[in-house]
């Protein structure tokens, strides 16, 4: 067999080990058929292939662009292999296999000069962390009005994504309620255009924050992109490699990055008075000002989550002491960063959370540091076209 078939044969196979691990197959069906119908793979036997796909891309006679997605994405499944045969890792090398990306603990005084930015934007005179506790809860979103309003969100950003992009004719996107997920929200990529994105009514969500969400999960975000690359990629240049989507290979970072990137690109500096009018008009009071600066001073918080993996699971520190971590810097309650704890400790998806921390970190100073001239909406169209990863990205920055 060729080269890719046995790329997504390998990447199928994960799956039978770790239910999700494929998070979106728009390909053969024949494929999948043929690895539900194996044996249960053991491990090793996909370290060991993936090693074998890695020495053979050299000769493989894919041009250059395609043989650097494909080693990258090789990498991350190698150190997948490793870490699922039990076999010790290190946090901050197995996200480095994963994402090429090498991280760090934060800095704690950028946390220490947010919450001062923080403290001086929210009223009232009591403890900060009860003060922003106040201020979220008022912005939650009324569960019951919780699919009126993403669908509100969803229509007027995906006017802005068609004005700007070619959009295949009939994508569609399904929202859908759930609970007991380790997520906020979630895109299934269904193919021919579809997306099913699942939104978790167990965490109260801000409405201030809805653009956010449904920008990352649906227009420009994850449902824009695997439109995009279906289109291009796969129906126009044959490139059948993305017709799978992996969990835990350097593709997560990128598709992270580009969708934390949605309202950045589409709505602009102004989401705060844009929110606040299409909430206005379904009747829902929101401070548009207010939230947009708030978000701006609690930006570096996010790293916050990072830290708690590495203190979790390369400096061994007990679950208490990241839950109280997690409470005293990012300003969340118990219960909200015990949630945060399970993201953390799933066997799937805890080196995730640096797929949204440094996957934004990295396409922000890309986006930024475009030619003059060139406009952000073309920019940002290449990471929706093409199948770029952390390396390429570095490697087109300044030094």
């Amino acid at each position: 067999m060729d080269l890719i078939t046995e790329y997504l044969l390998l990447g199928l196979r994960f799956d039978r080990l770790e239910a999700g691990f494929v998070d979106a197959y728009t390909g053969d069906p024949a494929l999948r058929a043929q690895v539900e119908n194996e044996a249960a793979p053991h491990p090793a036997q996909l370290r060991a292939r993936a090693r074998e796909l890695l020495a053979e891309l050299d000769s493989s006679g894919l041009d250059p662009v395609r043989v650097d997605f494909l080693r990258a994405q090789l990498t991350g499944l190698e150190c997948s292999a490793t870490v699922m045969s039990a076999e010790p890792v290190g946090f901050v090398e197995e996200v480095a296999a994963y994402f090429d990306v090498h991280i760090q603990l934060g800095d704690e005084t950028r946390y220490e000069a947010a919450h001062s930015e923080l403290d001086a934007l929210l009223p009232g005179n009591g403890a900060l962390a009860q003060r922003y506790a106040d201020y979220r809860q008022a912005d939650e979103c009324p569960p019951d009005r919780l699919e009126e309003v993403v669908l509100a969100m969803s229509s007027r950003l995906r006017d802005h994504v068609r004005a700007t992009y070619v959009l295949p004719p009939g994508e569609t996107v399904s929202y859908d309620v759930v609970t007991d997920k380790p997520w906020s929200g979630f895109n299934y990529y269904r193919g021919e255009f579809h997306s099913d994105v699942a939104i978790n009514a167990d965490l109260p969500h801000r409405l201030t924050q809805l653009p956010h969400l449904v920008a990352h999960e649906s227009y420009p975000g994850h449902h824009t992109e695997h439109c995009r690359k279906e289109a291009g990629l796969v129906v126009r240049d044959q490139h059948r490699e993305h017709t799978i989507f992996l969990v835990n290979t350097p593709e997560c970072l990128m598709a992270e990055g580009l969708a934390d990137l949605g309202v950045k690109v589409t709505v602009g500096e102004g989401w705060g008075a844009w929110t606040e009018e299409i909430l206005r008009d379904l009747g829902l009071p929101a401070d548009g000002e207010l939230a947009q600066r708030v978000a701006k001073a609690a930006a570096p918080l996010n790293d916050v989550r990072q830290d708690a993996a590495i203190l979790l699971h390369d400096k061994h520190s007990d679950q208490e002491k990241v839950t109280d971590y997690l409470q005293r810097w990012s300003l969340v309650s118990r219960e909200r960063a015990q949630q945060s704890l399970r993201f953390l400790t799933d066997p799937l998806w805890r080196a995730y959370t640096s797929t949204y921390v440094e996957g934004h970190r990295l396409l922000s100073r890309w986006l930024d540091a475009r030619p003059d001239g060139e406009p952000v909406e073309s920019r940002f169209g290449r990471l929706l076209d093409e199948p770029l990863t952390p390396g390429r990205i570095g490697a087109e920055l300044p030094r």
